[in-house]
């Protein structure tokens, strides 16, 4: 599992021109889900979020995470961070789980978010989007479950 965290000022999705989830500071994630991906990799990553330290604190720029700084989140699915682009020049896209599977999975990782006492609001899954942010600094980072087991190795 993929996500790409993004630092917000702001963020909003709609869908059909309608507001379906609004944040102010926080983080903007765009999360996307891979075949074979498991509970595992999403508690990995509901672990990771809340905790990174992504925030000013006086000073120091890298200092506090949203839990600290009581940031909320806008969780938002995205497919298409599995695209091979390796070949030709229309993405391809075999290496993202089925629908059904990211959405168990999605749906799993808000929910987790939610538990560890986060403001969380979502896009709509399945549906075309207009994704709106400010991102702050800016700040984006890219995290994959799969490097959990790059770590262990080091």
């Amino acid at each position: 599992m993929r996500v790409v965290l993004q630092r917000v000022s702001r963020a909003s999705v709609r869908v059909d021109g309608e507001i379906v989830g609004e944040i102010g500071h926080g983080a903007l994630i765009l999360a996307g889900v891979k075949d074979g991906d498991t509970e595992d990799d999403v508690s990995y990553l509901a672990g990771k979020i809340p905790n990174l330290r992504i925030f000013a604190d006086g000073d120091k720029h890298f200092e506090s995470s949203v839990t600290e700084t009581g940031g909320s989140l806008l969780v938002v699915s995205q497919f298409t961070l599995y695209a091979d682009t390796r070949k030709g020049r229309r993405p391809s896209f075999v290496g993202a789980a089925q629908p059904a599977e990211a959405e168990r999975l999605y749906q799993l990782l808000v929910t987790e978010l939610r538990a560890k006492g986060l403001t969380v609001e979502t896009g709509r899954f399945g549906a075309m989007m207009d994704v709106e942010l400010v991102n702050d600094g800016p700040v984006t980072i890219i995290i994959d479950s799969e490097d959990r087991q790059r770590a262990r190795r080091a």
